[in-house]
């Protein structure tokens, strides 16, 4: 099965309207047809197999999408709002015969072409390295989301609804915008695109589509938390975490002010999203906020080498791994090593602690960041907080806290109250944003190379 079926399959009647943004609406046959006319353009310069950049946003990114895969080319989503010369050299290191500048086609004619049944290719974050590219198949990406859909279709915690329409509040050139619209197509959802965030607009959205539940990275959770411009999200029940970990305290205030519950969930670009929350899980285990919830069906995971604190690699065997997954990632057994510290409760929720290469060694005591970012976020007037480990000579390293906002406490003070000693920074140092990816994810080694 091809990922392009997940349009021309689904289940709305061809002149309903399956594509909304915030100015327009695209019926079912109006997606189609311009899908198809754009592959026919497209074929004009290349044949099937072979990589396209689209650098388009919206309505125009889910158009070319799919005309990428009725010609069985491989889809390379890059940003657009980078500068030009960005989105050439993404082009140039994706060999892409084609680059779709939102919906103008520039033939480029490299002589790449990959294995059948490749549907995109992604690049790793970057937040620990040189991004690398991940192939995604049709068949292996179709499982990831039968896998997620599967479980929360398992236990229903209330009588089956038609489902509302799907938000996807992040762009398109991300796997989070990717997966989430294919996964509501797959679960016979309208779509409803965001071509940029804003409180406003989310608010509005939600309102005018009557959004049951959606997905939000953590920046716009916080963001929602901040504006007091914005008093109801109704009739929005449930809100799943995505692209980067989600501090206990926002999923906590979010829920008490929204009446929202956030149902965090855990994935990384390779193995998709393994671990995550059910609306059941949610009304029985409300005393788990802040774990990213339970293995999906068919996912094994495991704790590596736990210390006393039962803490230790979180490894993970899914039914499907992408390809280009580095063979050193991988366990003789097949479990994935995914560079993040977890523990597993008796439960069977996951807490992720931290990355392995963010755990601070302060003269042999060690810590976790988000121990200390927790404390500073609840600090009236602290926006973002961030604790990195920066080198020191007699210690090997110390904490120092960069936060953002104007907070009227002493954070030295308030971090010696609630935390160990060896846990309070040594400093804190004040910024306007926080360095993040273009899926918000924080680049701490910028923090830690100053």
């Amino acid at each position: 099965m091809s990922l392009a079926d997940l349009l021309l399959d689904h289940p709305c009647a061809d002149d309903d309207p399956l594509v909304f943004s915030i100015s327009e609406s695209l019926t079912k046959s109006e997606v189609v047809d311009r899908a198809r006319a754009l592959s026919v353009e497209l074929n004009r310069y290349q044949g099937g197999h072979k990589p396209v950049a689209v650098a388009a946003e919206g309505l125009d990114a889910i158009i070319a999408m799919f005309a990428c895969w009725l010609l069985e080319a491989v889809f390379v989503p890059v940003n657009p709002r980078q500068p030009e010369e960005s989105v050439r050299d993404a082009a140039r290191r994706a060999q892409a015969a084609s680059i779709i500048w939102g919906r103008r086609v520039e033939p480029r004619r490299p002589d790449t072409i990959y294995e059948p049944g490749v549907a995109f290719v992604l690049w790793t974050s970057g937040t620990t390295g040189e991004p690398k590219p991940v192939l995604h198949t049709h068949d292996a990406y179709l499982e990831l989301i039968d896998r997620v859909l599967g479980s929360l279709r398992a236990a229903p915690a209330e009588p089956a609804k038609p489902p509302s329409p799907n938000l996807i509040p992040v762009s398109l050139a991300l796997n989070a915008g990717i997966y989430n619209a294919l996964f509501g197509l797959r679960a016979g959802a309208p779509l409803v695109l965001m071509d940029r965030f804003t409180t406003a607009d989310f608010a509005s959205l939600v309102e005018r589509h009557q959004v049951r539940s959606t997905v939000l990275p953590p920046a716009a959770i916080a963001m929602l938390n901040e504006d007091p411009a914005i008093e109801s999200l109704a009739p929005l029940r449930y809100v799943r975490s995505i692209t980067a970990p989600l501090s206990p305290f926002h999923a906590r205030r979010f829920t008490e002010r929204f009446g929202s519950f956030v149902l965090n969930g855990y994935g990384q670009a390779e193995i998709g999203e393994v671990i995550g929350w059910t609306a059941a899980d949610a009304q029985a285990h409300p005393d788990r906020i802040g774990a990213v919830g339970r293995a999906h069906a068919g996912v094994d995971i495991r704790v590596d080498e736990p210390d006393e604190n039962h803490v230790g690699e979180l490894l993970v065997r899914p039914p499907n791994k992408a390809i280009g997954l580095a063979d050193d990632r991988v366990t003789t057994d097949g479990y994935v090593r995914t560079g993040d510290l977890a523990r597993i409760d008796d439960a069977g929720f996951v807490w992720v602690e931290g990355r392995i290469g963010d755990l601070i060694n302060r003269g042999g005591n060690k810590l976790f960041p988000d121990e200390v970012e927790e404390i500073l976020l609840s600090v009236p007037g602290i926006e973002e907080a961030a604790v990195v480990g920066a080198p020191d000579d007699r210690l090997g390293e110390v904490p120092v806290a960069f936060v953002v906002g104007a907070p009227a406490a002493d954070l030295d003070a308030i971090c010696r109250e609630y935390l160990a000693p060896y846990k309070v920074p040594v400093r804190f140092e004040r910024l306007e944003a926080l360095p993040r990816n273009a899926a918000g994810k924080l680049l701490r080694r910028e923090l830690r190379n100053g």
